[in-house]
């Protein structure tokens, strides 16, 4: 079987073992094996890949190697700006779909206004059902679902703190511009709307009904909010992502 050479730039790397990242690799080549299903066989998914160079030239996943040639695969945001780029423009403003596993980054994501579907339960083959027919961004920290080929747009979040995860999902996407804290329930993900305190007083505990005047509710699942110190803690949070993304984006 005829082989080509290979070499995985900048983070695509992450998902090679360490003794063959940042190194030229043999690839088998096929004519009948398209050029996507051999980077995935070495363990990178195809929604991290953004440019791929056969000899110079950009190609699509579609394509098929003779053998000999020599393969560049890129991701974004460092792939050549002349190339064929395979990757989907992100939307100013995504919608997500999370795996099981980014329980608490989907509440945060939905703190800052996002509209995230996540489920405890949910399987990757109706995560990857959900991100074809609603346009949304796959988050996942599974390397396998990425290789699905229903899903488009994807990223897979390396950290596993889920601040961080946080960090890194608003500098892969440029979320800060579209920062719309308090406006989607953590728990369900609808939309949240201001009530009257008297329209809910009922509902209230003691020490809420007495000290707190301001109030919304998910127009989903009714769950209630009001102005405590967690929402003072919560925006900060926000604050501090709004000035780490002012920082990195200074001239």
């Amino acid at each position: 079987m005829a082989a080509a050479e290979i070499r995985f730039h900048d983070r695509l790397n992450d998902f090679l073992p360490p003794a063959r990242r940042g190194r030229t690799l043999t690839l088998a080549a096929t004519r009948r094996a398209a050029i996507k299903d051999l980077i995935e066989s070495l363990g990178v998914p195809h929604t991290e890949v953004d440019v791929i160079l056969v000899d110079g030239a950009s190609v699509g996943f579609e394509h098929c190697l003779a053998g000999g040639e020599r393969v560049e695969v890129y991701p974004w945001p460092s792939a050549p700006r002349a190339a064929r780029h395979l990757r989907p423009a992100p939307p100013a403003c995504p919608r997500f779909v999370l795996d099981a596993h980014l329980g608490r980054l989907a509440r945060y994501l939905r703190l800052l206004g996002f509209d995230c579907h996540y489920r405890p339960d949910i399987g990757d083959a109706e995560l990857a059902a959900i991100a074809e027919q609603e346009a949304r961004v796959v988050l996942t920290r599974d390397r396998s679902l990425l290789k699905r080929k229903r899903i488009r747009l994807a990223h897979w979040v390396r950290h596993t703190d889920p601040w961080r995860q946080v960090e890194e999902v608003c500098d892969e996407f440029d979320l800060a511009p579209a920062f719309a804290p308090f406006t989607r329930c953590t728990r369900c993900n609808g939309r949240l709307a201001s009530v009257d305190k008297a329209s809910v007083i009922d509902r209230l505990e003691p020490l809420t009904r007495r000290y707190a005047e301001t109030f919304l509710e998910c127009e989903a699942c009714g769950h209630l909010y009001w102005h405590g110190s967690h929402v003072s803690r919560m925006q900060a949070l926000v604050e501090r992502l709004r000035r780490r993304h002012l920082r990195e984006n200074e001239p």
